[in-house]
């Protein structure tokens, strides 16, 4: 399975849209980390079969180009 397909129950979902929504209007109206098209890079480098532990993770990111889309990690 992809994520994609693991998502797709939720995509369209009440939950999902009002999250979408909330961080559209964090990213329009604050320097918010990491770059918006970054957000589920995790997902998109790791296949979903290979995962094993999903670590979620809030960093506290001061500057530009330090957040890339990876808990823990830096350029």
């Amino acid at each position: 399975m992809t994520w994609k397909e693991i998502l797709a129950p939720i995509k369209n979902s009440e939950y999902f849209t009002t999250l979408r929504k909330k961080i559209n209007e964090e990213y329009a109206k604050n320097i918010c980390f990491p770059p918006k098209k970054q957000i589920f890079r995790a997902l998109e480098l790791t296949p979903f079969d290979e995962v094993k532990v999903v670590i979620l993770g809030q960093d506290p990111y001061h500057n530009d180009f330090q957040a890339n889309g990876l808990c823990f990690s830096v350029r």
